[in-house]
């Protein structure tokens, strides 16, 4: 298999532009964590829920977590041809820890995903069509998850969707609209040429105006890309689809979990309501100012929450103790991960060196 690290496919990162979006990610936290939460829910509530947990329900969630760690790492095996799942999970951790951990990390997450598939002796096109995949798919269930979340609130009858209907038709239209493309491009390579150079058509004005001179060629990009997936897309689009769907369906066990386990066991929330509140509000992913979605999609869940019934105490507990036991540990493993592999990495290198003349 080609080796060749794909270095000359990382993007470069503006430490300027980095530290920008650091701290407006951060004022954006502080913002809703401070502010905007306290006026939909209660934290001083939220800690006499989190008091009466029993121990059980704790067990519970840490046992969720461990399960989602576990299925976090079967995206790249499912996308990478010959990955093997310890490699896998390490990348895929590692990946989540800088997007989610750096300030605005996911370009140089990219990059050292680009530098651990080489050291996996993964060729460069296979790396390449791997992250692509992962990539897409994740953006396909993200905006699929708002589509059943409110199919699943209609279900519950607790609250009238008309407020939210809005947020599941244009997720719908999103979502039907690239896997539309999506599959255009990968049915032939004629037809992924003029999508190409439709794009070309269409942002040549905004590219003459901003560009500052620089050039774009969607037909290039396009046909690069249906080149480097369309087989690996062909052979293992269900294998892909499983892993992210079963990455979301742990996401949503844990904080289901945490939600029964602060709600006394008279007055539990549905399944459904649940879910709704969980799966509409994952349509603040797509919001590029925080990491993971951090502060948005837990605003936008308690919200939802509220207003469908559940107690401000038990709903504000339930999306506090989902998001620190679905990030902390995972960023925990994500260290241990990078650490591990740049030991490893350095290790290769070091034997790799021609020894001095």
């Amino acid at each position: 298999m080609d080796s060749a690290p794909a270095a000359a496919q990382r993007p470069a990162i503006d430490k300027k532009k980095s530290i920008i979006a650091g701290l407006l990610g951060l004022a954006v936290l502080v913002l809703i964590f401070w502010k905007v939460i306290p006026q939909i829910g209660s934290y001083s509530e939220a800690l006499t829920a989190l008091k009466a947990m029993t121990a059980p329900s704790i067990a519970l969630i840490v046992a969720m977590v461990v399960i989602y760690n576990l299925v976090y790492g079967l995206p790249f095996m499912a996308a990478t041809p010959g990955l093997s799942y310890p490699h896998s999970f390490s990348l895929n951790q590692v990946a989540f820890t800088i997007s989610n951990g750096v300030p605005a990390g996911g370009a140089f997450g990219l990059g050292v995903q680009y530098a651990m598939l080489s050291t996996y002796n993964i060729a460069a096109t296979a790396a390449t069509a791997a992250i692509a995949a992962v990539g897409v798919w994740s953006i396909f269930v993200t905006l699929g998850l708002p589509v059943l979340g409110l199919l699943a609130i209609k279900a519950s009858n607790t609250i009238d969707i008309g407020p939210y209907i809005y947020i599941g038709i244009i997720g719908l239209a999103v979502l039907v609209g690239m896997i539309l493309i999506f599959g255009l491009i990968m049915r032939s390579e004629n037809l992924a040429r003029s999508i190409g150079a439709f794009v070309n058509k269409i942002s040549a004005p905004l590219i003459a105006k901003f560009g500052k001179g620089a050039s774009f060629d969607a037909v290039e990009q396009i046909l690069k890309f249906r080149s480097d997936t369309v087989d690996l897309v062909q052979t293992r689009w269900w294998k892909i689809t499983l892993a992210q769907v079963g990455v979301s369906l742990m996401q949503f066990l844990i904080f289901f979990a945490a939600l029964r386990g602060v709600e006394a066991d008279t007055d539990v929330t549905p399944l459904l309501v649940a879910f709704g509140g969980f799966a509409v509000a994952q349509i603040g992913l797509m919001i590029p100012i925080t990491p993971g979605g951090l502060g948005t999609v837990d605003a936008f869940m308690l919200t939802l929450l509220t207003a469908m019934g559940v107690k401000t105490g038990d709903a504000t507990a339930a999306v506090l103790v989902w998001r620190a036991a679905s990030f902390i540990p995972q960023i925990a493993v994500g260290i241990i991960c990078l650490l591990g592999w740049s030991r490893t990495a350095a290790k290769r290198l070091t034997v790799s060196e021609p020894p001095a003349a």
